[in-house]
């Protein structure tokens, strides 16, 4: 009832007259433009005629109608392409979903009648395809009345939401023109180039504009760039809050993915208040606006960037404009059949619609010409005449157009599954000082990507192309996250032994391998210099010449003492102990050899276990020998029988024995548990990996406080016998042996807490040398010049002498 009401009060004002929006034909293509723009919501009303043609006009869109009309009117005229075939066309001005739904309705109704679905097919309309809407919100509106049937409907310009390459819901939707998937990337792609991170999206605020938003920031996701703010636009929108808000956060940058009429009122109000040094990044839908650029105070605003498909000049377009002009067909523009077909355009000339914006005209173009190809190939023409006794049906149009594959002025038509166009690539451009859109650059999406912008060509309007959040940070730097954003950041110095790695991960600061090391701030790792003392060099070979010549010294005093043997002088330094004390020096002086070159677990070993074990021996030997001179003089007068026991069972060897046994049991045990093994010293110097020997505390503490317990027993008994007669000074010599041994241990402890370099293995090994160096020099040397150079000394009666005087001081 409603539809029949609508196409009476239609009909009323119908009359038979040529008209721009109609042309007859044995095929129609139906086709919807929005040449007038309805910006507000519409009132439901069954008016006849609502009054469209009193809202602003689109010089652009009506180029894209005028450019249809043509791509027909040439394709009649061609003899190659549906020869003998007439196609026509049937427009409407589609401005608004709600006022044009009659049009829309005669485009798939036969005498005013919609054929039911699901019923045999007859009466059906002539229309075949349908190329239009503008909006994509437009185009989810009517494409469900068009699917129905699968009647083609090609898009050419704005319905770009990606919603449509869903097949499953728009079956019989194809587009000319790229998906927004397609100029999202090469916006990214811009942002990429000019290394912008901080930018702002605005966008229409329809199904086109949001679309276009979620994928940005979809494919911004892993990449550096933040979107710092979003709004979406729309005739209430506050431009002047937007700005403050933009201002606010120090946005840059601002990507405009909006319609011309959107992006024209946003232009307008960022020159009215006075919005400077801004880099705007335009849609396809306005980048090839022609009135913006010649506003006044638009290099005011900055520098604009723009998308847009490639302008391709279509020949024979600006004849037929002038030659559709002259007609002057909109002198009778108030007596045309439905009032969305109606055009205040009678002002207009033929350069006025030739100079207007050209974006989508080759998507028109190509539109048109896909259909004509798709009709060629269902009715079967070929040598100059087609099949007419073919019915065809539009989804038989719809099969043959998913099979385009033509070229058209050296363009490739192609569509892929989902019915979005398989070729093409975008033009980069930039408004110069003239006013004109310069192409500087290109991204082409098939068969290749490349991209490409030439920066030289651009004329910066901006002071400061810079847009980040926060500043890079410095070399060496990790950042650390401010905020909600990935760009905001602050900055943080990496320490020593750490470097930044940004291609792996900017917001961290890695550790160096235990081989490497870095200063503070370091972007990488440098080899550790490996140090160790080799036998080559000088210091370790005096010190291994000084062992070996410790080793001739004690053999040569072996033999000396063999020789005077019975001598009271050998007698009193020990008799049969001497031999063993300086067999155990020079044992002692193998862990010497074992301080240099490169550190093993067995070079370890015997770094150690030589000298705790021999010198052990050693000690044990001076703790008997003081306690025999002690007992002598002082213990053997006031106990006796502590003194008979003593000789009778060999006291001396007993205790030598036990202390061998113990610390070779104690060195057995700590080394089965945790032997000496080569360690890195790389906590001293972080340049430098040292070369050096870990020995575990708990396993070598035992046998050092048995050392320690012997050396303290060796110089309490030494000690009390100090005031022993004065040229019988074995006591003497053991307690100076014992402090020259105790002040050269103190020495290496102290250079080992304040040094620990790779001559520390020297210095030890210098310690070794000085303990062995000092009971050889300092108690077996002064006897062996006695036994040579002073041989009197060397007597029975000398040695008698001096303990008769002694033990008469000690009696009075």
């Amino acid at each position: 009832m409603i539809l029949s009401s609508i196409f009476r009060g239609a009909r009323s004002i119908w009359l038979t007259i040529t008209s721009e929006f109609q042309l007859e034909g044995d095929y129609l293509i139906g086709g919807l433009f929005d040449i007038h723009h309805v910006d507000t919501p519409c009132s439901y009303t069954l008016s006849p005629c609502p009054s469209v043609h009193s809202k602003p006009f689109i010089l652009s869109s009506y180029r894209r109608f005028q450019l249809m009309r043509f791509s027909v009117e040439e394709i009649n005229n061609l003899t190659n392409l549906l020869p003998n075939v007439s196609l026509g066309y049937e427009i409407f001005d589609h401005c608004s979903d709600t006022q044009n739904f009659p049009g829309i309705l005669k485009l798939i109704s036969s005498n005013g009648m919609i054929q039911p679905w699901g019923e045999s097919h007859k009466d059906l309309s002539k229309i075949i395809a349908v190329v239009g809407t503008y909006t994509s919100t437009n185009t989810l509106t009517l494409a469900p009345l068009l699917m129905m049937n699968l009647i083609p409907m090609v898009n050419f310009y704005g319905a770009a939401s990606s919603v449509f390459s869903r097949k499953q819901n728009f079956p019989s939707f194809l587009r000319t023109v790229h998906p927004n998937k397609d100029i999202i990337e090469v916006i990214v792609r811009i942002l990429q180039h000019f290394n912008w991170r901080w930018v702002a999206f605005l966008n229409i605020n329809d199904d086109y504009g949001n679309d276009g938003r979620e994928l940005f920031i979809k494919m911004i996701k892993d990449t550096e760039i933040c979107l710092a703010y979003t709004k979406g636009l729309n005739h209430e929108t506050d431009y002047s809050l937007i700005f403050k808000q933009i201002e606010a956060q120090r946005i840059r940058i601002l990507i405009v993915f909006a319609a011309e009429w959107t992006a024209e009122a946003l232009i307008e109000s960022a020159i009215e208040l006075n919005i400077t040094d801004k880099v705007w990044i335009a849609g396809d839908a306005w980048s090839l606006n022609k009135r913006l650029p010649k506003v006044k105070g638009i290099k005011n605003i900055g520098t604009v960037l723009g998308v847009s498909q490639p302008v391709v000049k279509i020949p024979g377009f600006n004849d037929f404009i002038y030659a559709s002009k002259s007609k002057n067909p909109c002198e009778n523009s108030e007596q045309q059949m439905f009032c969305n077909q109606v055009c205040n355009c009678s002002s207009l000339t033929a350069k006025d619609v030739i100079l207007a914006d050209p974006s989508f005209n080759f998507p028109v173009y190509s539109a048109v010409y896909a259909v004509a190809h798709a009709l060629h190939n269902v009715l079967q023409c070929g040598s100059g005449r087609c099949n007419g006794n073919i019915t065809v049906f539009p989804y038989m149009v719809l099969a043959e157009l998913k099979k385009s594959n033509f070229t058209l002025l050296n363009q490739s038509i192609e569509f892929d599954e989902n019915g979005d166009p398989k070729h093409g690539s975008y033009s980069i451009l930039f408004w110069n000082h003239s006013g004109d859109a310069e192409v500087v650059g290109f991204y082409n999406f098939r068969p290749a990507l490349h991209f490409f912008i030439n920066n030289s060509k651009i004329q910066w309007y901006t002071k400061d192309k810079v847009s980040v959040c926060s500043q890079e940070c410095p070399t060496g730097h990790a950042k650390k996250y401010d905020g909600i954003h990935e760009c905001c950041f602050k900055c943080e110095i990496c320490p020593n032994g750490t470097y930044v790695n940004s291609s792996a991960d900017p917001y961290k600061c890695f550790k160096c391998k235990e081989t490497e090391w870095s200063e503070e701030a370091s972007t990488s790792c440098s080899l550790r210099v490996v140090e160790y003392i080799p036998f080559t060099d000088s210091g370790a070979i005096v010190i291994m010449v000084l062992a070996c010549v410790l080793v001739g010294l004690t053999a040569a005093m072996s033999v000396l003492f063999a020789i005077n043997y019975n001598t009271p002088i050998v007698r009193s330094a020990g008799g049969p102990m001497c031999f063993l004390i300086l067999g155990c020096l020079s044992l002692c002086s193998i862990s010497v050899f074992f301080y240099f070159d490169k550190p093993t677990t067995s070079f370890c070993i015997l770094r150690f276990l030589p000298f705790l074990l021999f010198y052990n021996v050693c000690l044990a030997c001076f703790v008997v020998r003081s306690f025999q001179i002690v007992c002598i003089f002082k213990i053997g007068a006031k106990f006796p029988k502590l003194h008979i026991w003593w000789r009778k069972y060999h006291g001396q060897w007993l205790v030598i024995t036990v202390a061998f046994l113990t610390q070779a049991l104690l060195l057995l045990i700590g080394y089965s548990c945790a032997p000496p093994k080569p360690y890195n010293e790389t906590v001293w110097y972080p340049d430098k990996i040292i070369l050096s020997c870990d020995i575990n505390l708990t396993a070598t503490s035992s046998p050092v406080v048995l050392l320690l317990s012997l050396c303290c027993f060796c110089f309490i008994f030494s000690y009390m016998g100090k005031d022993l007669p004065k040229n019988y000074n074995e006591a003497k010599a053991i307690t100076f042996c014992l402090l020259l041994l105790i002040f050269t241990w103190i020495i290496f402890a102290t250079v080992r807490v304040l040094y620990r370099g790779k001559y520390i293995e020297t210095l030890n090994a210098l310690a070794v040398l000085s303990s062995l160096y000092s009971f050889l020099l300092w108690y077996f040397f002064p006897k062996c010049y006695i036994i040579i150079f002073q041989s009197y000394k060397n007597t029975q009666q000398y040695f008698q002498g001096i303990i008769q005087d002694y033990t008469k001081t000690m009696s009075q």
